[in-house]
Parts: C-alpha cells; structure tokens; sequence
C-alpha cells in the first residue's frame, strides 16, 4: 500500500468520515497508481507516495498529532 504524503510536512493525504477521528489516510494498492494520481493532479512538486509500513505509521501519527493505533486507512478509489 501506498499513501501521498506533503513533501513540506508529511502529513498524509486524508479522507473526511463522519464520526471518525482523526480522519482515514488514503492509501492505493500500488506506487504507479498513487504517483499517476500525483501526476494527474499536477502535484510533482508538493506530495510524493510513500509506502505504508510501521516506521510511515509512525512518521503520519507524529504529522497528524495523534497516536498511531488511533490512524485508520481508506483505499483509494474508495
């Protein structure tokens, strides 16, 4: 799996769900598919994907100010 990240800060691209906290990172099934998504919305410069294992877990949770155990992941096209 793999989420886009800000290349600035980290912090993961999100999804809102009602009653969820903090909100689901967005992840694709393969790394074309979230460099083509990065690619179609012209955002080279700003996000690049990163594939989802503890060490990035851990990396979102400190970006998003919360506990790791507390992140949930939605995929992408949901």
């Amino acid at each position: 799996m793999f989420a886009i990240v800000y290349k600035t800060d980290g912090v993961p691209i999100c999804v809102q769900v009602a009653g969820v906290a903090p909100d689901p990172v967005v992840v694709w099934s393969t790394e074309s598919g979230a460099k083509a998504f990065i690619d179609k919305n012209g955002g080279d410069s700003e996000f690049q994907a990163l594939a989802v294992n503890e060490q990035a877990m851990e990396q979102f949770a400190k970006a998003l100010g919360c506990p790791v155990e507390s992140i949930s992941i939605e995929q992408y096209p949901a």
